[in-house]
């Protein structure tokens, strides 16, 4: 299949963009194409990378705004859990399937997920063609119908190329020692990424000195789980050794700004980290904890608190704020995207400059971080294909209305 993009803002120029098997064929001021799709930009339409989401728990969707104003382990322990344990995989397939509406219309592509019944979650992100990383389940003792449910996810996403499986422990204060030398030793045979939380509270730190005389960054080293194929959620309480170790490990941290902040697990030093060498990519987290799963919101916040955090206005820098919630989380999912370059991955948006917020374009990425919302995304191409169309995503309506009767469900259940 080949699209055309005509007439479209490329670095200030007016260009042609042509899309063949997935990936950008050729880029010129005239291309002709006579059997492709064509999209006309009519000189209004800016193309960019798309955003990479690098920490989430999509189907939480069904959840926001369930459980509000209170303590992590409160939170967690006593009323997210409980319901969680609740829904069924037809429910996590409806809220994951509404997530990758909201992750599409905000301009994302791909998503790192960690959540239950991953196998429906699987389904939802076939059907909504987007790219995802979806988590094998490790939560303390690791249950019968979970293991069943990562033998069917590892079974289903067979030959899937836009779909991976990592393991996923939740923490170090819920997966125990053995089970996490498990899963180093089957990272070394089977090759998959690891995504999990670490140093998310001061609580978690504390414990974790108390219990191993290590850090969390310091223990999960210890275990053969701190590589380049790891995804470091939240990272907000770090020493400096554990960032010398995360950036020589070549791991990947995953800067939740919004969620930090709701649940006061406190700010996390970007600047820090970027100076000390690490892979700094952005995430979401799930939308009890955010509200939302707009990457272009979480840019906004990660810039501000990286300028808090230092009390300097030039930490977090738009092009580094923006590198993060683009080509760092590519390059995590193993994507060749993150620039509209020739023989990258076919993976863009386009934002439509005729918006309000858009209107000064003096630098287009300043405006992405700092002045945009979702409404300026026009359409989005993953793996050179339409996920969104001028606005439109089929199906749209009939998904929502899904969520709203399993909403209606939980609700029932208080």
């Amino acid at each position: 299949m080949k699209i055309l993009l005509k007439n479209v803002i490329l670095d200030r120029k007016s260009s042609d963009i042509l899309l063949e098997n997935g990936k950008i064929s050729a880029i010129a001021p005239e291309i002709s194409a006579p059997d492709a799709d064509i999209f006309d930009g009519l000189d209004k339409m800016a193309v960019l990378p798309p955003f990479y989401n690098a920490h989430n728990h999509a189907a939480m969707t069904l959840l926001r705004g369930y459980a509000e104003d209170m303590e992590l382990f409160d939170w967690l322990s006593n009323h997210i859990w409980p319901v969680e344990a609740k829904l069924t995989a037809e429910d996590i397939y409806i809220g994951t399937r509404l997530a990758t509406v909201e992750m599409i219309r905000s301009g994302t592509v791909y998503f790192n997920d960690s959540y239950w019944h991953p196998e429906a979650a699987l389904k939802a992100v076939k059907e909504s063609g987007m790219r995802a990383t979806l988590g094998l389940l490790y939560l303390g003792n690791v249950s019968d119908d979970a293991k069943s449910a990562n033998a069917a996810l590892i079974e289903a996403a067979q030959d899937i190329d836009t779909i991976e499986v990592s393991h996923t422990p939740h923490a170090i204060y819920t997966v125990d020692r053995a089970t996490l030398q498990k899963i180093s030793g089957m990272m070394e045979s089977d090759g998959r990424k690891v995504h999990i939380h670490v140093s998310e509270t001061a609580k978690e730190v504390a414990d974790c000195l108390k219990e191993h005389n290590m850090t969390p960054v310091e223990y999960l080293d210890s275990l053969g789980l701190i590589n380049e194929r790891a995804m470091l959620a939240h990272c907000v309480h770090l020493t400096g050794h554990d960032r010398e170790i995360i950036a020589a490990r070549g791991a990947y941290i995953a800067h939740n700004p919004v969620s930090n902040m709701k649940l006061c697990s406190g700010m996390f030093d970007f600047e820090a980290a970027r100076k000390a060498g690490c892979k700094i990519a952005i995430g979401t987290d799930g939308t009890s904890s955010n509200n939302n799963l707009s990457m272009i919101d979480e840019m906004k916040v990660a810039a501000l608190t990286a300028k808090s955090v230092t009390e300097l206005p030039t930490a977090g820098k738009t092009a580094d704020i923006f590198h993060a919630a683009t080509a760092a989380g590519a390059s995590f999912a193993g994507v060749d995207a993150g620039e509209i370059a020739v023989g990258k991955a076919a993976d863009m948006i386009l934002v439509d400059l005729d918006s309000p917020v858009m209107s000064g374009n003096y630098d287009l990425i300043a405006d992405m971080v700092y002045a945009a919302d979702p409404t300026v995304i026009d359409s989005v191409i993953c793996n050179g294909k339409f996920l969104m169309r001028n606005k439109v995503i089929p199906g749209e309506k009939e998904i929502i209305a899904a969520a709203k009767d399993v909403c209606r469900k939980i609700a029932s259940w208080k």
